[in-house]
C-alpha cells in the first residue's frame, strides 16, 4: 500500500538533507580551521571550541525548554559556532566569555527567536559578531601576528591607515598575517570553497560576483587616481573570501533566484569597496552582508523563481519568471 501513497507537491526531492549540507560546509572549513590553529596556536583552538561548545549547547536547552524537537546535533549550530569563532581575533584565555556570548547570542537571538534553521533573516553568526563588535570593540579589534602574539595591523589596516609596512602577497594568500582566526589564509578559504562547488553546496554566482566587484570596485577607485588600486591585495587581505564563499551563501539569509543572488552579491561587494575605503573601518564585509540581507524579501518578490507545472507564457503573464 505505500507504493501508492500520496503526498501533496513536490515531488522531486533533493537527495541531500540538512545535516550532510552542514557536513559538507564544516568539512571544507577545516583547511582554514588548521591553519587559524597552526599560524595562532592553543588559544585559536580554545575559541573555536568554546563557540562551537556554546552554540550546540544553546540550540539544545532553547528547543527543550519551548518544547520543539532537538535538532542541536544536525550541525547547523557547530557551523554556526565555527563560523563565528574564524571571525574572531585571538583572544587571552580570560576572555573566553566573549566567545561563549557571542554564539548563545547568534543561536538564541538570531536563529531560535524567528524559527529556527530557515527562518533567520540574518546571518546569525555575522550579526554575532557585529554585536561584539559594537559592545566590545578593543577586544574585538587587536590583532595579533601569527605565533608571535604580538599585536600587529592587519594587511587593510595598514593600506587603509599607513604606518606599515603592507604584507606580501604569498602571505596574505599563506595565512602569515595578522587577523581574525579563519580569514588569513586566502588559499585554505579557496580550497574549501572549491570543495562546495564541486559538491553543488553552494552557487559560484554569489561568491563570484561578490569578489570579482570588490576586485574591479577597489582597482578603479585607487588612492592615486583612476584605476590605481591594488585589487589582488584587496582580495587577499581581510574576510572577503570567507565572507563571499561561506557567509553570503547562507540558505536562510540569501535569494533564491539566479537574478536575485547576482544583485545581491554586486550590493555586498560595492558596500564592502566602500566602507574600505571611505569608511571608518578598514574592513567592510560583515556590515555588506548584513545590510544586504535585509534586502533579500525584496529580491525574492521582484524575482519570483519559476513555477512548476505551468507554460513559460502564463508563467510570464502570472508575473512570476525572473
Amino acid at each position: 500500500m505505500d507504493k501508492f501513497a500520496m503526498s501533496s507537491s513536490p515531488h522531486v526531492r533533493a537527495s541531500e538533507s540538512t545535516r550532510r549540507i552542514m557536513i559538507d560546509v564544516i568539512i571544507a572549513l577545516l583547511p582554514a580551521t588548521v591553519c587559524g590553529v597552526y599560524f595562532f596556536g592553543i588559544d585559536a583552538l580554545w575559541i573555536i571550541l568554546v563557540c562551537v561548545a556554546s552554540a550546540v549547547g544553546t540550540e539544545a536547552v532553547l528547543q527543550k525548554l519551548m518544547r520543539r524537537k532537538v535538532t542541536a546535533l544536525d550541525g547547523s549550530a557547530a557551523l554556526t559556532g565555527l563560523l563565528l569563532a574564524l571571525n574572531l581575533p585571538v583572544m587571552a584565555p580570560g576572555m573566553l566569555w566573549l566567545p561563549f556570548v557571542g554564539a548563545a547570542f547568534a543561536i538564541a537571538i538570531v536563529k531560535q527567536a524567528f524559527g529556527g534553521i530557515g527562518s533567520n533573516f540574518l546571518n546569525p553568526a555575522l550579526a554575532a559578531r557585529a554585536l561584539l563588535m559594537v559592545s566590545w570593540p578593543t577586544a574585538m579589534t587587536t590583532w595579533t601576528m601569527p605565533v608571535d602574539a604580538v599585536s600587529a595591523a592587519t594587511p587593510l589596516a595598514a593600506l587603509k591607515y599607513g604606518g606599515d609596512a603592507l604584507s606580501p602577497y604569498l602571505d596574505m594568500a599563506v595565512g602569515n598575517v595578522g587577523g581574525t582566526i579563519g580569514e588569513t589564509s586566502a588559499i585554505a578559504l579557496i580550497i574549501g570553497g572549491l570543495y562546495l562547488l564541486i559538491r553543488r553546496v553552494i552557487d559560484w554566482r554569489i561568491p563570484g560576483v561578490f569578489i570579482a566587484t570588490v576586485a574591479l570596485f577597489t582597482f578603479i577607485a585607487g588612492p592615486e587616481g583612476l584605476f590605481t588600486g591594488d585589487a589582488l591585495y584587496h582580495m587577499l587581505g581581510g574576510g572577503l573570501m570567507l565572507g563571499a564563499i561561506y557567509m553570503a551563501t547562507d540558505y536562510s539569509s540569501a535569494p533564491m533566484s539566479n537574478t536575485g543572488k547576482i544583485i545581491f552579491a554586486l550590493g555586498c561587494g560595492i558596500l564592502t569597496s566602500v566602507i574600505r575605503l571611505w569608511g571608518g573601518f578598514p574592513e567592510g564585509v560583515s556590515y555588506s552582508i548584513l545590510l544586504m540581507n535585509l534586502v533579500v524579501p525584496l529580491l525574492d518578490k521582484a524575482f519570483k523563481p519559476k513555477l512548476f507545472g505551468t507554460s513559460r507564457r502564463r508563467a510570464k503573464f502570472k508575473g512570476v519568471t525572473e
